[in-house]
């Protein structure tokens, strides 16, 4: 039976009185500890990834047709790669030493040594490759495309040797994937389907979709999975909503209001915290944190202030922070937002 919880933000906020009458703020569930400055960066920006051993960030210029690399030690860009058309996915692979690169607006998936960033190979697709999802046991990538921007009324799945660069299979979905969620096996991959407000697995093993989940609020885009209590955890856009659903059986367990214009969800597994950004097309933007309490039970324990426009995010469990993708807006250059957790 699902089970809807009512939606409240526990106090984040305590405010200490200290000798002479200053006030001192205690934790919130996230820290801001760096502003990094992305100069001449244009428009919006889309997903992120981490080289954890060598702490450069990668970051997809959307709109400026670029991918900025930041060096996280120093805090600053060191380089910004050209030529994209509508960057989006990313995914870093270290021990094939190679970024792979999707962009939607040629149907093509880039790929790149890892250490120069000198060009490798390039793979079409169809219009559309957005999200990547990477599975180091098989060395296998799904590409998320198709649907709408390629003028389908599905979409696709493309399955992609890492090795060797190559396209060797695709699977069908219901219209253009928003988020590739995998297993650790790499047996299970979730397809948020969110022109249709679906959740599809696919057996990857058998290259098809082996069960199809309604999802209550419209356009689910992005999400994160709990795997020892086989729980997803979805962003919905309307109305603005995070859901939890069982992995297992796509039975809805939570239901809990979210930020407007979400377009990030990360799952932190040692504080069982759940991290929304949003705030597209937003005045401000906001991060939404949730407290696990149990498999069955959430609640918002925080609401942080961003930049306007930030939406996307990337959460680094290795690194232990979080980032949120602040794009150019009136007088404030882009910038890359980087958050503590505090506990």
């Amino acid at each position: 039976m699902r089970k809807l919880l009512h939606f409240c933000f526990a106090p984040a906020v305590l405010f200490l009185v200290l000798p002479g009458g200053l006030a001192a703020q205690s934790h919130e569930p996230l820290r801001l500890v760096q502003t990094i400055a992305m100069p001449d960066v244009k428009g919006r920006l889309d997903h992120m990834d981490v080289d954890v051993k060598g702490k450069r960030l990668f970051v997809a210029g959307l709109e400026n047709g670029t991918v900025e690399v930041i060096d996280l030690l120093s805090g600053k860009r060191m380089r910004s790669i050209p030529g994209f058309q509508k960057p989006q996915g990313i995914a870093y692979v270290a021990a094939l030493n190679k970024m792979f690169v999707a962009s939607g607006d040629d149907g093509m998936l880039r790929v790149f040594r890892g250490d120069t960033f000198e060009p490798v190979d390039a793979i079409k697709l169809e219009l559309g490759p957005n999200r990547v999802a990477y599975d180091p046991q098989s060395k296998l990538l799904y590409v998320g495309y198709g649907g709408k921007d390629a003028g389908k009324d599905y979409g696709e799945v493309g399955i992609i040797d890492a090795r060797k660069d190559k396209h060797i299979g695709d699977v069908k979905v219901a219209a253009h994937p928003a988020e590739l969620l995998l297993d650790k096996s790499g047996k299970n991959l979730w397809v948020f389907v969110s022109a249709a407000s679906k959740v599809q697995v696919v057996d990857t093993r058998k290259r098809e979709v082996t069960s199809t989940w309604a999802v209550s609020s419209q356009r689910n885009g992005d999400g994160a999975f709990d795997e020892p209590l086989h729980r997803l955890m979805i962003g919905t856009r309307t109305p603005p909503s995070m859901i939890v659903l069982d992995s297992e059986t796509g039975t809805e367990i939570a239901s809990l209001p979210t930020v407007e214009g979400m377009d990030g969800v990360y799952f932190d597994a040692v504080r069982k915290r759940i991290y929304i950004s949003g705030g597209r097309d937003n005045d401000v933007g906001y991060i939404f944190v949730y407290q696990q309490k149990d498999a069955d039970h959430y609640e918002a324990i925080g609401k942080i202030a961003t930049k306007s426009g930030a939406g996307t995010s990337f959460w680094s469990p290795e690194l232990n922070r979080f980032y949120v993708a602040a794009p150019a807006h009136d007088n404030d250059e882009a910038a890359i937002l980087v958050f503590e957790p505090q506990n």
